[in-house]
């Protein structure tokens, strides 16, 4: 009876109200990607945005507005006016079905973790949010270890290395240029901060962002950042570098001081410390993917309870529930060595690989997903950038905007 009554009371206000601007993420979005960023947008301008979870695909619902409609043409987003009836009769079906309406209160502001040198094109996440119109900042090193991230609500890691070992590129390019510049600017780096050796530099940097989460920050990786990262925090003050790396032995009795308590998401693990092998640890699945091919690799999103899980809800929002899978340095990861209190967002069907997912830790959380890019499966070195205007409804591409839009929502929705 509580709830008819509540929804008579929303239904009378929303009869009242002047058309609002519905952005439809199902099969009938022209361009996905886009899309996030004209809710970005509308947040920028301070606009009300509510996020429909789990109807149409997880929809937009914004405040009218001339601007964000003629934004909307401009960037070839479909979206539909509608009327206060209409709304009443989303929501009543939201009410109704596995769906739930969270508010999005405030745009995020966003870090990306990359090398002054870096290009756009070598990390999925700067590519699409350059495509989807999304501003970011980029930091590094010196600006982490200055206390910068306290500056940001959202911070993003890709293909860093925090172990310190380069990549683990030594046995293929040590004698390439690209590779010598690399040492030679990361050494100079480290030193210039008071560091003898790289992976004390990576290991302090990655303690860093251990901190900013536990303190709120939100924290999004991809492809190898993920199980390095989990690997310094884990190895801490220890070297567990190869000579090839830092010009000394590794510690003979490293295996034993690995801290797996202060890792984010994974636990008792192998370290693979031979340099020319590329790998770092047994975390990492990517030569199951491999044998499969680019056919038969896959992913399964799980589905969530929107009403009481909102956060995994949120960050598990798409068109499709299968998504193809695509390689990375790091492509996947074992289950056996996720830790119990990690949530597994999505995973290959009947086997032992996550691709993606998620935890809390102090007052903030974390998310992993495996790979380097969602539209290009087996990206290498030197390959040309993806085209995202190819790849508008990517729906691998959309796991990853909804990471930039989760920081967003309303604060009581996320301590759920």
């Amino acid at each position: 009876m509580k709830k008819l009554v509540i929804f008579i009371i929303i239904s009378l206000v929303f009869l009242s109200l002047s058309a609002e601007i519905l952005i439809p993420m199902d099969n009938t979005q022209s361009n996905h990607l886009k899309a996030y960023g004209i809710a970005f947008q509308a947040l920028v301008d301070q606009l009300e945005v509510r996020w429909l979870l789990n109807y149409r695909g997880g929809s937009y619902l914004i405040q009218d507005s001339n601007e964000i409609s003629s934004l909307c043409n401009l960037r070839g987003v479909s979206y539909e006016d509608i009327t206060g009836a209409e709304i009443a009769q989303i929501y009543s079906e939201i009410e109704a079905n596995n769906m739930d309406v969270v508010v999005l209160e405030k745009e995020p502001k966003i870090a990306v973790y990359t090398p002054p040198n870096s290009q756009p094109w070598d990390d999925a996440v700067t590519m699409v949010l350059s495509y989807a119109e999304i501003e970011y900042d980029t930091i590094f090193d010196r600006e982490v270890l200055s206390g910068k991230l306290d500056e940001y609500d959202w911070l993003h890691l890709h293909h860093e290395d925090f172990t310190g070992q380069f990549g683990k590129f030594y046995s293929s390019y040590r004698n390439a240029a690209w590779y010598k510049e690399e040492v030679k600017t990361n050494s100079d780096l480290a030193n210039s901060l008071g560091f003898d050796k790289v992976w004390q530099l990576k290991h302090a940097v990655a303690e860093k962002i251990r901190d900013y989460v536990k303190n709120g920050g939100f924290l999004f990786a991809m492809c190898a950042a993920t199980d390095t990262f989990d690997i310094a925090l884990a190895a801490g003050n220890v070297d567990i570098c190869d000579a090839a790396f830092d010009g000394d032995g590794i510690d003979p009795n490293y295996a034993n001081k690995l801290d797996f308590s202060r890792c984010f998401a994974f636990e008792n693990f192998r370290l693979v410390t031979n340099p020319y092998e590329y790998e770092f640890s047994n975390i990492d699945a990517s030569d199951y993917a491999k044998l499969r091919g680019a056919e038969a690799d896959y992913f399964q999103l799980f589905d969530f309870s929107a009403k009481y899980d909102p956060v995994p809800t949120m960050l598990t929002q798409n068109h499709v529930n299968v998504v193809n899978g695509f390689l990375g340095q790091t492509t996947s990861f074992h289950k056996e060595f996720v830790k119990k209190s990690v949530i597994i967002l999505g995973e290959a069907p009947g086997l032992d690989e996550v691709k993606y997912l998620h935890g809390n830790f102090g007052k903030g959380t974390f998310t992993f997903y495996g790979g380097h890019d969602p539209e290009d499966y087996q990206h290498k070195i030197g390959d040309p950038e993806t085209v995202l205007d190819m790849h508008k409804n990517s729906p691998g591409y959309r796991l990853i905007l909804n990471n930039i839009l989760f920081p967003a929502a309303e604060k009581k929705k996320l301590k759920t």
